[in-house]
C-alpha cells in the first residue's frame, strides 16, 4: 500500500494494489464458505451424491439428452419430441424427491448470499465514490476533488507506478 503524505487540509490518500485487494477477496471467499448456507448446500450435495435412485435419475437424464441431440441431428423430429418428454418426466421425478428439493434451496441460499454480497460491496464503492469526490449519495451524483486532493491522489499514483 502506498501512503502519500497530503498537503495542509488535504485528504491522505491510500492506494490499494490489486493483489491487496484480492488477497482480501480470498479472505471474503474463506469466510463464505464457512457460513451456515455454504455448510447446508455442501450437506445437501452429499446426500445427493450417496442417493442411488438419484444418481441413476440423472445418468438416465443424461443418456436421453443425448439422444435428443442425435435425434435433432438426424431430423427425426417425432423421436426428438418423445425424448424430450421422458426428458421432461424423467427431471419432474428427480425434482419430487425431498433431497433433490433441499439440494435446489440450499442452492438458492447460496446464490441468494452471493448476490446480496454482491449488491453490497457494489453499492459501497459507488457511495464511497460519490463521498470522496463531495457528491451527494442519495441522489447518486459524485462531485470533484478539491485540487490539493487531486494532487495527492496524482502523487500517491506516481508513487506506487514507481514502487510496482
Amino acid at each position: 500500500m502506498s501512503q502519500v503524505p497530503a498537503p495542509e487540509g488535504a485528504r491522505r490518500f491510500s492506494l490499494r494494489s490489486r493483489e491487496e485487494i484480492l488477497a482480501k477477496a480470498r479472505e471474503l471467499a474463506d469466510f463464505i464458505a464457512q457460513s451456515e448456507e455454504v455448510r447446508f448446500y455442501q450437506l445437501a450435495e452429499q446426500k445427493i451424491k450417496a442417493n442411488g435412485r438419484v444418481s441413476s435419475l440423472i445418468a438416465e437424464i443424461k443418456r436421453k439428452q443425448k439422444e435428443a441431440v442425435n435425434a435433432e441431428h438426424l431430423g427425426k423430429k417425432a423421436y426428438l419430441e418423445q425424448v424430450e418428454a421422458e426428458i421432461r418426466a424423467l427431471e419432474a421425478e428427480l425434482d419430487a424427491i425431498p433431497i433433490v428439493q433441499e439440494f435446489k434451496a440450499a442452492q438458492t441460499e447460496v446464490n441468494d448470499l452471493l448476490q446480496l454480497i454482491t449488491t453490497t460491496i457494489a453499492n459501497a464503492v459507488t457511495d464511497r465514490i460519490i463521498e470522496d469526490t463531495g457528491g451527494d449519495v442519495l441522489s447518486g451524483q459524485s462531485g470533484r476533488l478539491p485540487p490539493d486532493d487531486v494532487a495527492a491522489l496524482e502523487a500517491a499514483l506516481r508513487e506506487r507506478d514507481r514502487i510496482g
